[in-house]
């Protein structure tokens, strides 16, 4: 049986959560960490390491780009931290020119894996990393909305005292500002949920705000993150043909095109096996078009 191998990019705070959640759920057999900070990664696989006789035998290292070769999936987590006074823009450029850095080395020695992308802003870096890699689009996917997508399940089950698992919501669009609720399609089980517009009003802001409200308490977030990317990698590894709002690329869908978003997708050993196109009422699909509209002004500013 071929020996599942995932490399990780960047063992900040995301990334190393991301490792260690995978190692507990038992992804794979083989973890690489790649970082710049060499002595962090060799950390990181040294800890977790330690652990073996709690887990069984994983075999997790510190490696190099070449250690790629093989790779299923390799999960960039990498990216610059805006520096104060520093426009949007300018860490945006610096962001992708260490994407740009990441994913030439990356092709050196794999040319068959997935890349997955969690990187902020994760839209406009999966679609850069999209272009660099010359990839199929179904092999460069992005976190996108599956985190927010898991905040809102959470909160409307809070508010209603019912398990997240059985709310279907979704939240699609940018992973950021512009992202939209589809409150249309959002119910229980099947049946049509019932809330007023405060509440409805009240449970999306603090889904979209959730980000700030934690990176303000403590600093970062990375613990869901890194279970909404364990989520994505057990269903490539898997073959599931699992239904999650990850971002990839839109080709006339609603009249959108040549952009990263996260809408439903079905996932599977290929990456996005399809794009799942869900009915939107009017409204839905003017926030929509908003969303696109917002990451096309940003990937054009780059280009001058």
């Amino acid at each position: 049986m071929k020996k599942r191998k995932i490399v990780v990019i960047g063992v900040g705070a995301v990334g190393s959560t991301t490792a260690y959640t995978l190692l507990l759920r038992q992804r794979m057999d083989e973890l690489v960490l790649i970082d710049v900070n060499r002595d962090k990664a060799e950390g990181d696989a040294l800890d977790m390491n330690h652990g073996m006789p709690y887990l069984g035998r994983v075999k997790v290292w510190a490696g190099d780009y070449e250690d790629c070769k093989d790779a299923d999936i390799i999960i960039i987590t990498a990216g610059a931290a805006q520096k104060s006074g520093e426009t949007r823009i300018d860490l945006l450029k610096r962001n992708v020119a260490i994407f740009e850095d990441i994913v030439d080395h990356v092709l050196k020695y794999n040319d068959h894996g997935i890349l997955l992308i969690a990187s902020n802003p994760v839209d406009i870096m999966s679609y850069f990393t999209y272009k660099r890699s010359k990839w199929p689009a179904n092999r460069v996917i992005g976190s996108g909305t599956l985190l927010d997508s898991a905040r809102f399940r959470y909160l409307i089950g809070e508010h209603l005292n019912i398990d997240p698992r059985s709310v279907h919501a979704h939240i699609i669009g940018e992973h950021g500002d512009s992202e939209l609720p589809v409150w249309s399609l959002a119910n229980i089980a099947g049946s049509e949920l019932i809330l007023d517009e405060e509440t409805k009003q009240r449970i999306f802001e603090n889904t979209r705000d959730a980000a700030y409200q934690i990176i303000e308490k403590k600093g970062a977030t990375y613990y869901a993150i890194a279970l909404a990317l364990d989520r994505i990698c057990a269903a490539i590894l898997g073959d599931e043909g699992a239904v999650l709002n990850v971002s990839t690329l839109l080709e006339d869908y609603y009249g959108i095109s040549d952009v990263y978003l996260g809408v439903p997708c079905i996932v599977d050993r290929q990456g996005v096996r399809e794009v799942m196109h869900i009915d939107l009422n009017e409204e839905e699909q003017q926030l929509l078009h908003r969303s696109a509209d917002k990451l096309k002004e940003l990937i054009q500013s780059l280009k001058h």
